[in-house]
């Protein structure tokens, strides 16, 4: 099943056949929203509105871990992650789709895992998306003829806050590509849940390092999305089957993420938190 977590601007999907909103109570409490679950192009998606419809939750607020969860409970087995982003880079204007391969997590006030005491797992995110969706997405934004780019860093940021000139000024000289506040610790937690993850970062704006384009203002960046939405809804439904013919086992080892993760030993983990982990972990618990 593939997972759609749309970001700003996104809170449906259209062609959806069947289409019900199924109410999802995970381990963690309750995900942004319900989530909407139906057949588009003949594949199973599960839809979830990152910040709730009407886009009523901040970034530092979104309960991620309940989020993964409930997908992973749904039986998702690859998440599309659609975000808006700012450009750090001349030559990725607005409107430009962005197919991240690498974060830098710059966030401070969040719970990045799902594991704790009582069960300690140290997964690796070295390659944080799957190589396989990001091909997949290349091919429909080429076909579609989307503006995008393969491959790029996103800086995730805390927020609410736009950036100070001086923070993008840092992280342009770190080569960083874009910036948002959403894609961690969500990126994180989907390999800890053993999913194939990637993530369409979608350029609104350019931040408030360029010389002539301004700071970064609302009104411009919602204009911006509409377009972006538009376009992230066209991908959505090329991608669907596309993504519906999906391998036996990841070759890329995403739903082998906890093979040799976990570092507690079985008689001295806490049975409370196997309990709970076991939504996401049942695989090697």
């Amino acid at each position: 099943m593939l997972g759609i977590i749309g970001g700003s601007g996104i809170y449906q999907v259209d062609g959806l056949e069947r289409a019900e909103w199924r109410e999802v109570s995970t381990p963690w409490g309750s995900p942004s929203d319900a989530i909407l679950v139906g057949v588009l192009a003949g594949a199973q998606v599960a839809f979830l509105p990152r910040h709730g419809r009407g886009h009523r939750i901040p970034p530092t607020e979104l309960n991620f871990r309940a989020n993964i969860a409930a997908l992973k409970q749904l039986g998702v087995t690859d998440i599309v992650s659609l975000s808006a982003v700012g450009s750090l880079r001349e030559d990725l204007p607005p409107g430009t789709f962005v197919i991240v391969d690498q974060f830098v997590d710059r966030t401070f006030a969040r719970v990045k895992s799902f594991f704790a005491t009582g069960l300690v797992a140290h997964v690796s995110v070295a390659d944080p998306v799957c190589a396989r969706l990001g091909d997949a997405i290349e091919a429909e934004a080429r076909s579609l003829q989307l503006p995008f780019v393969r491959g790029g860093a996103y800086l995730v940021m805390e927020g609410p806050q736009f950036s100070t000139k001086a923070e993008s000024a840092l992280y342009r000289s770190w080569g960083m590509s874009v910036i948002g506040m959403t894609n961690m610790p969500e990126a994180k937690l989907a390999r800890e849940a053993e999913l194939c993850y990637a993530t369409v970062a979608m350029v609104t704006d350019y931040d408030c390092w360029h010389p002539t384009h301004g700071h970064v203002t609302l009104d411009e960046v919602v204009r911006v999305l509409h377009h972006n939405a538009e376009s992230a809804r066209r991908l959505v439904r090329a991608l669907a089957p596309r993504l519906s013919n999906r391998p036996a086992a990841c070759g890329h080892g995403c739903d082998r993420a906890l093979d040799a993760a976990i570092m507690t030993a079985p008689e001295a983990r806490d049975p409370a938190v196997v309990a709970r982990v076991r939504s996401i972990a049942g695989r090697v618990l």
